[in-house]
């Protein structure tokens, strides 16, 4: 799939990702405002609609601070007339939920569609959230896709559903559907021109406390039982008929390890396809389960369908055994596959499975044994490298590492707790270095350290840091200035010049920010300069009060990129085999990737093809044996 199946015009089928089949759908729907802060599985949503932004000129899209802020824009655009979406992964809901709740009372007025992912194994997150029970707990609809047919489909079912019942709907993905990629039959795109509108012809009243706020809970359970009607027929709930006693029902990206693991074991039993997750299809559950023996339920992460479907079964069929996490038929934790589905649908039928997966996975740890282990590393030019190596150096020379506390957060230098750097004390969630700063900064002795990057500043650090300032703490602040978010593709955030589609927008002055805030002082270093770095960081570390390190360089795949656009070349570096002294500094303690062990004199070898020309590698060296040559 290229961008262009996205731009096309007519009726036809694509190979596309779940993610960019949504963007195709909001597109032909009309959507006209979007909003976003990016976050693996659904980074791709953000940057598809950022690539065809200028093409169609007919929307209006915003990179945000953070989630909480997409979602309030996009809010504020439905509640203006016009249809609009957000997407974000799981612990971006969290941020959001504050007013997801507050919006799910007031309703709103044009279709407003939150896709939000979750993460089953942790691929790119903190941590295995299962995100089904916002829908249910802000009495705001809930559907779930099982790949990208489906997804292209509910994202515009999701917008009548919207409108009709004036109501945010929420449709929940997981990163295997999100990175799934399957053909995709696409309708006709029918556009119309970006209008303003007037507040006259469309205002209503969206404010929810006290008296309001309880006449509004009494709408919002009147609108979720008129929609129980409408999701009990919903095409995205079926019964795929079948033999026997015993029957599954699954959703999501199960659905199809189910079918999988099915058709390995040559059994056809009945499933239950759950499609509309909030308000659940009662009745067709109740149907669908009244004279089987046995229920198998497939679902990642918690026991959500089952819980509700035990408790349907309790006047149904009191006798039915339901088979899943409850019993320890599945794990609650990780994410599932075929084999694990074959397992148990093999175990509840008496039957072997279509291989011995236990003896593949006994030879696969075996093999494993024998492997090195490959720890995850920055890439090549890095300017975080060069940072930590820096701040090492000057905690090793003030002498008190082991009298500092290291608070961490989400970015790429979350990797800072690997070798060879080695910190992280704390790691939570985004911002909160600074809040979990505050409070050991008033029990401990110790020197305590926070560390942030320049887009976790302003998604959400600033509370944190005002905190700090205002009760004089004394903590001293990383901020890792690398003018994009890195992490999850380079997107560009208040620290950048420039918004979605590259159009220019005004770039916060951190610098100023943190004078203005009042911080006792503000040292900016290059990390590029890695030697020149130690000082002002042991300045910094030893100073009392709120101290702040910017660490200013850009993310070194961003800093190529811009290379290219202006027709530079980019420098590599070679190692002078005659001044290397075979110290390995620059491998033991810098772990680049581009940097290896000739085998043939042991001397150090830089590989062209990975080196970015950064040099840090230089600072490092004792006796500066890596030199720049003419750039590829």
């Amino acid at each position: 799939m290229t961008v262009e199946d996205v731009k096309r015009t007519e009726n036809s089928k694509a190979l596309m990702l779940a993610n960019e089949a949504m963007v195709r759908a909001a597109l032909e729907a009309d959507v006209k405002v979007v909003a976003f802060y990016p976050g693996s599985p659904v980074s791709e949503i953000m940057d598809t609609f950022s690539e065809v932004v200028d093409h169609f000129g007919d929307f209006k899209m915003e990179i945000s601070a953070n989630e909480k802020v997409a979602l309030e824009t996009v809010a504020g655009a439905s509640m203006a007339g016009v249809r609009s979406l957000t997407a974000m992964k799981s612990v971006g809901m969290n941020v959001a939920s504050d007013a997801m709740f507050s919006i799910a009372y007031t309703g709103l007025k044009a279709g407003c569609v939150v896709i939000m992912a979750d993460d089953p194994y942790a691929h790119s997150s903190q941590s295995e959230q299962d995100s089904r029970y916002f829908g249910e707990a802000a009495y705001v609809p809930l559907i779930e896709p099982a790949n990208s047919q489906e997804a292209y489909e509910m994202v515009k079912w999701a917008f009548e559903v919207s409108e009709k019942y004036r109501t945010l709907v929420l449709l929940r993905t997981t990163t295997r559907v999100n990175h799934a990629r399957s053909m995709t039959q696409l309708g006709d795109m029918n556009r119309t021109p970006f209008e303003r509108k007037k507040w006259k012809d469309v205002k209503d009243q969206y404010f929810t406390v006290g008296a309001v706020a309880r006449e509004l809970k009494i709408k919002l359970l009147k609108k979720r039982e008129a929609m129980k009607e409408q999701f009990e027929n919903s095409q995205f709930n079926k019964i795929d008929e079948g033999e026997g006693e015993t029957g599954i029902i699954t959703s999501g990206v199960c659905y199809l390890h189910t079918k999988e693991a099915m058709r390995n074991l040559g059994v056809s039993l009945p499933v239950l396809k759950i499609g509309t997750i909030n308000p659940l299809p009662e009745s067709k559950i109740s149907r669908f389960m009244k004279d089987l023996d046995t229920v198998i339920i497939v679902e990642e992460l918690s026991p959500y369908l089952e819980t509700r479907i035990t408790a349907l079964a309790k006047d149904v069929n009191p006798s039915l055994r339901i088979v899943g996490k409850r019993d320890g038929s599945f794990s609650e934790a990780l994410e599932y596959n075929v084999p694990i589905v074959e397992k148990v649908i093999a175990t509840t039928l008496g039957v072997d499975t279509s291989v011995d997966y236990n003896r593949y996975l006994e030879r696969a740890a075996e093999l494993k044994r024998d492997l090195p282990e490959r720890v995850p590393v920055f890439c090549p030019g890095c300017p975080h490298r060069g940072t930590l190596w820096a701040f090492r150096q000057a905690l090793t020379r003030l002498r008190i590492r082991d009298d500092i506390v290291f608070n961490n957060d989400i970015g790429c230098y979350s990797m800072a707790f690997l070798p060879p750097n080695e910190f992280s004390d704390s790691m939570l969630a985004m911002g909160a270095s600074l809040g979990i700063s505050a409070g050991m900064s008033l029990v401990l002795e110790d020197k305590v350290i926070a560390m942030v990057g320049d887009s976790t500043l302003y998604h959400a650090a600033l509370p944190g840091i005002v905190n700090l300032i205002h009760h004089n703490s004394n903590v001293t602040l990383f901020v890792l200035d690398n003018s994009v978010t890195a992490m999850t593709g380079q997107q560009y955030n208040p620290n950048t010049p420039f918004d979605a589609g590259g159009r220019s927008a005004r770039k916060i002055d951190m610098d100023k920010l943190f004078e203005a805030l009042g911080a006792d002082s503000v040292t900016v270093i290059d990390p590029y300069q890695t030697r020149d770095c130690i000082d002002p960081i042991k300045e910094a570390i030893g100073r009392d009060g709120f101290n702040v390190i910017i660490s200013r360089r850009e993310c070194a795949l961003y800093g190529d990129r811009l290379k290219k656009s202006r027709g530079e070349r980019i420098p590599r570096s070679e190692n002078d085999k005659e001044t290397c002294r075979n110290i390995y500094a620059c491998v033991k303690e810098f772990y680049c990737p581009a940097i290896t062990i000739d085998e043939s004199d042991y001397k150090i070898m830089i590989m062209e093809t990975l080196c970015d020309g950064c040099l840090e590698c230089r600072q490092v060296c004792p006796v500066d044996a890596p030199r720049h040559i003419v750039g590829r």
